[in-house]
């Protein structure tokens, strides 16, 4: 069933690597993973340089280690419960080593344009000129490089920069800083800039949760995870509880309630930002009313001055390859089947479009070896996909806040399990070595 096939991966990134793994994994070798950048990792390689990627110095994942590390390559020991965008890097670069991976991968090398031909191939047009035609298409590009601003009335006569091109708090320096968002890497920067600022002020629109990256000694996501038995109204309410006898809810630290229970949103994991607020280092602020100047006035009428707005407001989903008539889920609901698969396009899967309350690549892992059984004939789609579709799309507008950052939201471990019960039971397993960790790093 591999004979005739050939198949493009877009990304070197954490879900291209492991969509490039499981092509290997049911015998595929005719393939050619394209990246932009210059080196695995996409979005976790980090560099001064604004490139691609949108991590910053201080960066650290906000899900613990034992629920972010791929099915069969599991993180080193010696790693931290949450490891800094360096040793990332390192896992991902392993995992391309170990697996095979990194020959089928061109650097350097954008994909420009990517065109559905009648017979459901794909012609690929590249930076360089050349084009190149494929039987299947895994677009594995990642959902967080587009910067999404928010839009305020009035003009804001200061600086205004989206998180996507913050590097580290050393250019606000004394400087009066407003961070605009209520996602992990709003409160990681606000923490950040909050060393050197002359000031630093958070702006919510609305309450959210803050949870802690350790509760009673463990990341909450393994808490979690203990938990999976229960219904999930009663979970909703565990969660909740545990939540607010750690924290003693948002009221107490200046900050707006959330309107919604602790599953229905995506939570910040910070263990930082309460502290910071109560020193005295950050400042809650509602949301923006308008720019007056250097002034931003607030929605309850309090006002400030700042010389920075850093916008960490999230990001647009995009496809720059493919004509918006074609394909185009920068707004609205993004209705394909268990977030891989087009009812339409039997031939193109997406890997890691999901915004999970946990890790992508994981869910990455197991997309991967379901579109590649996919492609070699072992898997079909149900025969009522379209309505399958919908029930996914309503019950994400039912069980989530309405947000452009929930239209992929997912539930790690019930989606996880959406999954494994479409893998077939014939999938083939890898058959190379056993997988070796990371090395110890020398004096640890």
């Amino acid at each position: 069933m591999t004979e005739n096939v050939r198949v493009c991966v877009i990304g070197a990134g954490p879900s291209g690597i492991t969509a490039a793994k499981h092509l290997l994994q049911v015998g595929i070798t005719n393939f050619v993973v394209y990246d932009r950048g210059k080196e695995v990792g996409g979005n976790w390689v980090y560099s001064d340089e604004v490139e691609h990627s949108s991590v910053y110095e201080t960066a650290h994942i906000i899900s613990s280690k034992r629920l972010s590390q791929y099915h069969d390559f599991p993180m080193p020991a010696h790693y931290p419960d949450y490891p800094g965008h360096h040793l990332l890097k390192e896992y991902f670069q392993s995992y391309a080593r170990h697996f095979g991976v990194e020959p089928y991968i061109q650097f350097r090398t954008e994909v420009t344009r990517a065109e559905k031909q009648p017979d459901e191939s794909w012609l690929i047009t590249l930076n360089d000129g050349r084009t190149e035609r494929f039987t299947h298409l895994m677009v594995a590009n990642g959902h967080h490089w587009n910067p999404r601003y928010p839009s305020y009335p009035g003009d804001f006569a200061g600086q205004i920069v989206h998180s996507h091109y913050y590097r580290s708090h050393l250019p606000f320096k004394g400087q009066r800083v407003l961070v605009v968002g209520g996602g992990n890497s709003a409160a990681d920067i606000a923490c950040d800039v909050a060393r050197h600022a002359a000031f630093t002020a958070i702006s919510w629109r609305r309450g959210y949760y803050i949870v802690p990256k350790i509760i009673f000694g463990q990341p909450p996501d393994v808490i979690n995870a203990r938990l999976t038995w229960l219904p999930r109204s009663l979970r909703m309410n565990v969660n909740w509880l545990v939540w607010r006898l750690v924290t003693g809810g948002n009221k107490a630290y200046g900050l707006q309630e959330p309107e919604v229970n602790i599953l229905e949103q995506h939570p910040i994991i910070n263990s930082d930002l309460l502290t910071r607020i109560r020193h005295g280092d950050i400042h809650p602020r509602r949301d923006i009313a308008r720019y007056e100047g250097r002034r931003v006035v607030f929605v309850d009428g309090q006002s400030d001055e700042y010389d920075t707005v850093i916008a960490a407001t999230g990001y647009i989903i995009s496809f720059p390859f493919f004509d918006k008539a074609f394909i185009d889920f920068s707004e609205g609901d993004v209705p394909l089947y268990l977030r891989v698969f087009h009812p339409d396009h039997p031939t193109l899967f997406f890997i890691g479009l999901v915004q999970p309350q946990g890790c992508i690549w994981p869910l990455s892992d197991t997309q991967s070896q379901l579109a590649a059984n996919a492609i070699v004939g072992r898997y079909r789609l149900p025969a009522d996909v379209r309505q399958r579709i919908q029930a996914e799309v309503e019950g994400i507008r039912r069980r989530y806040v309405q947000s452009a950052r929930h239209t992929v939201e997912v539930e790690y471990h019930e989606y996880q399990h959406a999954l494994f019960r479409e893998l077939p039971k014939d999938a083939p397993r890898w058959q190379g070595a056993p997988s070796q960790p990371i090395a110890q790093p020398v004096g640890a």
